[in-house]
């Protein structure tokens, strides 16, 4: 392989929460008279810290959201992750062969760790990245600051241009071509054209990534 380390993000990667999760940020902002498509929540937030998301609702809004916004968001979406969550598909196949050739790697996300754990755990992949979790609520750092895959490859070992960074949001692609790294973009529910210009390789099926790799 051609590279000496490879940093997973998670959602919309490794897991299939993208679009679970915008759908219930849109029936979470319904609840407070703001009507967003499913496709605008997609583009304006995929990708992006909560926080950052929250805050463009209240702009919308002209006023600020609840205190318990966050946390009944982040309730309701565990409560869908639980019933629907799926890995993506293939995605195991890919994991099996970057450890089969003794590549390091890891998964590091916007997510806080809690949430990344539970989405691992309901999709069984939990027990490959044990210890090789990087969470930017830990770093202090969100994409597309490329702080949290620089941390990511100092955790692994390797220097920046040595790693891939396998992505399929334009925060995420931003922050892995700002890092210095090889980014590859999974554009099966993205724009693919975002992601190529934004310095992406692209790939559209999970099985195409091992020969990327390799």
């Amino acid at each position: 392989m051609k590279f000496q380390a490879v940093i997973f993000d998670c959602d919309g990667v490794l897991v299939d929460s993208e679009l679970l999760e915008a759908q219930v940020f849109v029936e979470c902002v319904a609840d407070l008279g703001l009507d967003m498509t499913l496709e605008e929540a997609i583009g304006a937030y995929k990708g992006k810290k909560l926080a950052v998301c929250v805050a463009d609702v209240e702009r919308r809004l002209g006023r600020s959201v609840p205190n318990s916004f966050i946390t009944d968001f982040r309730t309701r979406s565990a409560e869908v992750f639980q019933a629907r969550l799926q890995p993506i598909p293939g995605v195991e196949g890919v994991i099996e062969t970057v450890r089969s050739l003794s590549i390091p790697f890891c998964v590091a996300s916007s997510g806080p760790r809690e949430k990344i754990e539970a989405n691992l755990t309901i999709t069984g992949l939990l027990s490959y990245f044990q210890g090789n979790i990087v969470s930017a609520y830990e770093v202090g750092s969100w994409k597309p600051d490329p702080s949290l895959f620089l941390h990511a490859a100092q955790t692994l070992g390797a220097a920046p241009r040595t790693c891939a960074v396998i992505e399929d949001s334009l925060p995420g692609v931003q922050a892995g071509v700002a890092a210095g790294m090889t980014v590859y973009g999974y554009a099966a529910d993205s724009d693919a054209g975002t992601l190529a210009a934004a310095g992406a390789q692209i790939f559209q099926e999970m099985n195409e990534l091992i020969a990327l790799l390799r």
